[in-house]
């Protein structure tokens, strides 16, 4: 995997790619849960922002920007599969994910993190503010990230 080209890039609900995103978003996001997408309402998929990472022409990461208002976009459905974990795949995409905020001069950009994954988006300058909350049967807090430019 180390000399693997990795590659980032959006997509549309209309590519090939959107169900290797769905299966990956189960795989990792819902099954060790004990859930399903079959069961969520994925309406926001089909208007959000998706980037994908890929290697050798497979789908290993995702995440989705959703616009919430005119200044602030939210992060997320963001997923690895675990053998891609820890070798920077998620910190690409979330690079990618930011430049494409900030560019389309959003102010802000939120997310919802799994307690497990606050540290890694901590690394990459997400604060935390309000209180612990339940999603998807675990708990998560509000991060977020303001424009380089505000």
């Amino acid at each position: 995997m180390a000399d693997t080209q990795i590659t980032v890039y959006t997509i549309t609900p209309d590519m090939p790619e959107f169900q290797e995103v769905w299966n990956l978003r189960e795989e990792v996001l819902r099954k060790p849960l004990g859930l399903s997408l079959k069961n969520d309402n994925l309406s926001r998929d089909y208007i959000d922002t998706i980037f994908v990472a890929s290697s050798g022409g497979s789908v290993i990461g995702c995440v989705f920007m959703h616009r919430l208002s005119e200044e602030q976009i939210q992060l997320r459905a963001m997923a690895v599969y675990p053998q891609w974990q820890g070798k920077g795949i998620g910190r690409m995409l979330v690079q990618a994910a930011e430049k494409y905020a900030w560019q389309a001069g959003y102010k802000q950009i939120i997310l919802h993190a799994r307690k497990v994954a606050m540290g890694f988006y901590a690394s990459m300058g997400y604060t935390t503010y309000g209180d612990e909350f339940t999603e998807v049967g675990i708990p998560h807090y509000m991060m977020s990230l303001q424009s380089p430019q505000v």
